[in-house]
């Protein structure tokens, strides 16, 4: 089992926001996040990241308790990708995913040739070679994020986190960094995906979790989560989940349009 997460509890002061989260993934697939703004989705991320640590509850990673982990090791296992933004320093592609090897470092060692190959070949994988030398700044949206993609892939670690991935990026980019991402579960990658978008939850998911007012409401597969009365409660929304070709493809559409 790649991740378990058990009865998690988290507040921030006297505010609760995650109450008794738990679930789990079993090996490499794709899972969503679903939920509205103020959900939790962040702070159970952080959560599992090790970034802020629970009330009660446990995080486990391969097995074993993240409370148990040193920081070096928990960066093997995973890794996450931030929303495309805007970098400060305009560092270059290559540079960018270099930065993703230095786990791999001790505190004063600088890369050498082994992380090197490493994120030259994050870049192949990720079709960004060509961007080598092209500063971050420089680039479109969905070209930075598949940066940021392939400097976890050089991290190494199985488990990628990301938040909201294709938010920010226009459809052939959003279709495009999808696809890609996908891809990776068929090399033992497990992916986890912060998304407001339910359809493409449904298109590309394994697993999804719908998370609302701190609590898990629905796990599993997106053909018995996915309905019309899930993500009206989700997103305080009147819609209808219509089914748009034989395979079972659905969609959400306003219940207006429907009737």
């Amino acid at each position: 089992m790649r991740l378990r997460v058990d009865d998690l509890h988290f507040s921030y002061g006297s505010h609760e926001v995650l109450k008794g989260i738990s679930f789990h993934v079993e090996d490499t697939g794709f899972v969503s996040l679903l939920g509205p703004n103020g959900a939790g989705k962040s702070t159970l991320f952080r959560c599992m990241l090790g970034l802020l640590t629970p009330a009660s509850g446990s995080v486990h990673i391969c097995g074993r308790d993240i409370r148990n982990m040193p920081a070096n090791e928990l960066s093997h296992r995973v890794a996450y990708i931030p929303q495309s933004h805007s970098p400060v320093f305009n560092f270059s592609v290559f540079d960018m995913v270099l930065m993703g090897t230095t786990s791999q470092l001790s505190p004063f060692a600088t890369p050498g040739r082994e992380q090197r190959e490493i994120a030259e070949a994050a870049m192949e994988r990720m079709g960004i070679a060509h961007l080598r030398d092209r500063g971050c700044g420089n680039i479109s949206g969905g070209e930075r994020q598949l940066a940021l993609i392939a400097r976890a892939i050089a991290q190494q670690a199985k488990i990628l986190v990301m938040d909201e991935p294709s938010a920010s990026l226009d459809y052939g980019n959003k279709l495009r960094v999808m696809e890609m991402v996908k891809n990776l579960t068929s090399d033992g990658y497990t992916v986890i995906q912060s998304t407001h978008d339910p359809d493409q939850a449904y298109l590309y998911s394994d697993q999804i979790l719908a998370l609302y007012d701190g609590k898990i409401l629905a796990d599993g597969t997106p053909r018995d989560t996915i309905s019309s009365d899930l993500i009206s409660k989700l997103y305080s929304v009147d819609v209808q989940v219509c089914s748009m070709h034989e395979d079972g493809v659905r969609v959400c559409v306003p219940a207006h349009i429907t009737r």
